[in-house]
């Protein structure tokens, strides 16, 4: 037993050791590892990825379906023209003021780089900005 246990002292610290001090490499060029990983790692990222981006719509319509879109869209178009024209009946763009129409608030005021437009819809808070530049 004596003998056994002198054999595995001299076994375990009889052996040198050698170490090296560890660090610490990302791979992922964006977190500071090497550029040259970027094309295996896009291409394994892609070869992983199962969602496919959706064919274009238009692609996938036939000439039938896009022009009744087409249709559609212009009957739509020409009706709202024809509101606004009436609700805006008399009303000229080259007077300066604020109005309102129903949940619209119109803002117009000339500037120096032109005539300026701003659309406020209060009932969502979204504003837009139409600048009509001087001749």
């Amino acid at each position: 037993m004596k003998k056994l246990f002198l054999l595995s002292c001299l076994l375990f610290f009889g052996i040198p050791v050698q170490s090296q001090q560890l660090t610490y490499q990302p791979t992922n060029p964006a977190f500071g590892g090497s550029y040259l990983n970027y094309s295996w790692m896009l291409s394994s990222a892609s070869a992983q990825n199962s969602l496919k981006a959706p064919g274009r719509n238009a692609q996938q319509q036939s000439e039938l379906d896009r022009l009744g879109q087409d249709i559609n869209r212009q009957i739509l178009t020409q009706i709202s023209r024809s509101l606004l024209q009436e609700q805006l009946e008399g009303f000229q763009f080259d007077q300066e003021g604020t109005f309102t129409y129903g949940t619209l608030n119109i803002e117009i005021y000339e500037t120096l780089e032109g005539l300026v437009i701003n659309i406020l819809d209060t009932s969502t808070g979204e504003e837009s900005q139409i600048v009509i530049p001087n001749n």
